[in-house]
C-alpha cells in the first residue's frame, strides 16, 4: 500500500448479518440462492468490506449502508462499509486496486470515478482494467434549480438569457463532478454558454442560491425536493429521463433535449483477476440485493432510482459512460486536474 493511501482515515463500520431480520427470505428469493452460482460453503468464509469514495453520513455512504445490509443477510457474513473519501473517489479506487483478487473487497463507485478516468491514469490505475465490474446499483437524478421568484421560468428562458449575452452562474459541488460535466453538456446541446462556480457542496450552495447570490444551481434531485415543496425553490428540468418519485412533475431536460441523460450512476466493483466463480456469486447477490423492495425503497428515499443490472451490462456501460464523459471533456477543453 502506497504512503498516499496509508495517510487516509478509516471511518469503519459493521453491518452484521447477524442483526439483520433473522424471518426467512420470500421462497423465490430462497429459490434464487438456492440455485446461486459458485459453492457456497467456500465463498464467503469471513466478512466482506465495501469502499466507498465520500465522507461517513453522505448520500453514497447511505445508499452503501443499504445495499451493505442486505448483503449480509444473503451472504451471511458480516460487510464492513469502509469510506476512503477524496480525490474523486479514487483514492477508494486506489485501496480497492491494491486488495487481494478474492471478492472480499468491493467498491460502491459512482460515476465521478468514470469522468477521473484520465487522472487516474497519473496513480497506475485505469478505469477500464483495474477494477472488474460487478452490478449495477442506482442512478440519482440531478436537478437544475433556481430560487422561486427568479424570472427564468424554464429551460428556454435560460437558453435565450444566455444567448442575449446575460452573465449567469450555475453552481455544483466541484470541478468534474457529474453536477458539472451534466451543465457542460447541456452547453454543448443548447449551443450556449453559462459559467461555472463550483462549491464544497450543497450545504455551501443552498444558501447563495436562496438568497439570490446565484441564478443557478445543479443539486441532487433529493436534495432540492424539501427546497421545492416548501415553495422556496423551482426546478427547470431534471439530467434523468425517468421521472424522479415523489416529483413526478418536474420536467427533464429530455423533454427539451431529446435523448439527454446526466445521471450519476451508482456501481459495484471488485479488484480485476477476481475468480469466475467468486464474481459470479457476488453479481448475483448484488443483482438480487438491488431487487429488493426494501433496498428499492431504501434507495427512493436516498434519491436514487434502483437499476439491476449485471456484470456484462455494466462492464458495457462503464465503457460507454467513460468514453462519453472523456469526449466531453475533452471538446469542451475542460481541465479537470
Amino acid at each position: 500500500m502506497t504512503p498516499l493511501f496509508a495517510r487516509q482515515r478509516r471511518t469503519l463500520m459493521i453491518v452484521s448479518a447477524a442483526s439483520a431480520a433473522s424471518a426467512a427470505l420470500p421462497m423465490r428469493q430462497a429459490a434464487a440462492q438456492t440455485s446461486a452460482p459458485v459453492a457456497q460453503g467456500s465463498f464467503p468464509s469471513r466478512p466482506l468490506r465495501l469502499l466507498v469514495g465520500f465522507s461517513a453520513g453522505g448520500g453514497a455512504d447511505a445508499i452503501a449502508r443499504n445495499v451493505a445490509g442486505r448483503l449480509a443477510t444473503q451472504l451471511g457474513q458480516n460487510v464492513v462499509v469502509e469510506n476512503r473519501p477524496g480525490a474523486s473517489s479514487t483514492i477508494a479506487a486506489g485501496v480497492l486496486a491494491e486488495a487481494p483478487a478474492d471478492g472480499y473487497t468491493l467498491m460502491l463507485a459512482d460515476s465521478s470515478l468514470l469522468i477521473a478516468a484520465r487522472t487516474m491514469q497519473k496513480a497506475g490505475l485505469d478505469a477500464r482494467t483495474s477494477f472488474t465490474a460487478v452490478g449495477a446499483v442506482a442512478t440519482a437524478p440531478l436537478a437544475i434549480t433556481v430560487r422561486a421568484d427568479s424570472p427564468l421560468r424554464s429551460l428556454e428562458d435560460m437558453a435565450a438569457a444566455a444567448k442575449r449575452g446575460e452573465t449567469l452562474g450555475y453552481a455544483t459541488s466541484g470541478i468534474g463532478t457529474v453536477h458539472h460535466l451534466a451543465m457542460e453538456l447541456l452547453q454543448v446541446r443548447a449551443s450556449i454558454r453559462l459559467n461555472h462556480v463550483p462549491y464544497r457542496g450543497a450545504a455551501q450552495i443552498v444558501p447563495d442560491l436562496l438568497g439570490g447570490q446565484l441564478p443557478l444551481a445543479v443539486l441532487s434531485a433529493a436534495a432540492a425536493l424539501g427546497h421545492v415543496k416548501a415553495g422556496r425553490m423551482r426546478v427547470l428540468g431534471l439530467t434523468s429521463p425517468e421521472p424522479f418519485a415523489g416529483a413526478e412533475d418536474w420536467r427533464r431536460v429530455a423533454d427539451w433535449l431529446p435523448g439527454f441523460d446526466a445521471s450519476p450512476r451508482l456501481f459495484v466493483l471488485a479488484p480485476a483477476g477476481t475468480p469466475a466463480p467468486v464474481l459470479a456469486r457476488l453479481e448475483h447477490e448484488v443483482t438480487s440485493a438491488i431487487g429488493d423492495p426494501e433496498v428499492g425503497q431504501g434507495l427512493s428515499k436516498q434519491g436514487a432510482v434502483a437499476r439491476q443490472r449485471g456484470a456484462a451490462a455494466l462492464a458495457r456501460d462503464i465503457a460507454e459512460e467513460i468514453e462519453r464523459w472523456d469526449r466531453l471533456v475533452r471538446d469542451a477543453g475542460i481541465v479537470l486536474g
